[in-house]
């Protein structure tokens, strides 16, 4: 072999072996920033960790916001808005096994509110890892009634980089907690008589009215 033909195969070798060591980092980039749905600017891997309590919260309003249509394709684009992969499967499954099996209406849930109780975050590669609990009140009507529910949630939800957006890779639901699950309300009964009439222009409704908690205002839809 000749000396010409050994110094290229060295520098192939040295060459492959920089990108090697270089390759984690760049494939890294932490001062990328991607698109969150629901926030107006992009973050970074770190402001994203940093602002986690904005983050999540935003993200999950998504998917409830999906949880609400009723047809199969819109469900499925709206949680691809902010979900892909498995997790993105386990949702859209989640929901549509919901319709098929529960009788549900076309206006069978309304989310009220939701809170966002706690969360712990930290970075795994490009990727981060969130340990959040969230508890949402609403009310969910099937062929002949309606409840009030009031879930809390904790999850382990992994966050990544996909298509220049942060969206759930992984969602994996610890526990759920019904224990606030309210009263059962006809489906045909006129929503005025258990939420109570609506308050005079400009004045929030009474603490404590209706059968929702207190400091609860006029219900927001799905």
């Amino acid at each position: 072999m000749s000396r010409r033909l050994i110094a290229f195969a060295v520098s192939v070798l040295l060459l492959a072996g920089a990108a090697a060591l270089l390759w984690p980092e760049l494939k890294s980039r932490p001062d990328a920033a991607y698109a969150v749905a629901g926030l107006e600017d992009p973050l970074t891997r770190g402001q994203a960790a940093e602002n986690g309590f904005r983050v999540a919260p935003a993200m999950l309003a998504v998917v409830y916001d999906a949880f609400g249509e009723t047809q199969e394709a819109a469900i499925y684009d709206r949680l691809a808005e902010v979900s892909s992969g498995d997790a993105l499967e386990a949702l859209y499954l989640e929901r549509v096994g919901a319709m098929a099996g529960g009788g549900l209406t076309e206006s069978d849930q309304e989310i009220h509110e939701m809170e966002l109780i706690s969360l712990s975050t930290r970075m795994a590669g490009d990727d981060l890892v969130m340990d959040a609990t969230w508890r949402v009140i609403g009310t969910v009507g099937h062929a002949e009634h309606m409840h009030v529910r009031g879930n809390t949630y904790t999850a382990d939800l992994r966050l990544s980089p996909v298509d220049g957006a942060w969206r759930f890779t992984g969602f994996t639901l610890r526990d759920v907690d019904r224990s606030d699950a309210g009263e059962l309300i006809p489906a045909e009964e006129n929503r005025n008589d258990w939420w109570g009439p609506s308050p005079a222009e400009g004045q929030p409704p009474e603490a404590g009215a209706g059968p929702y908690p207190e400091g609860l205002q006029e219900p927001v839809p799905m």
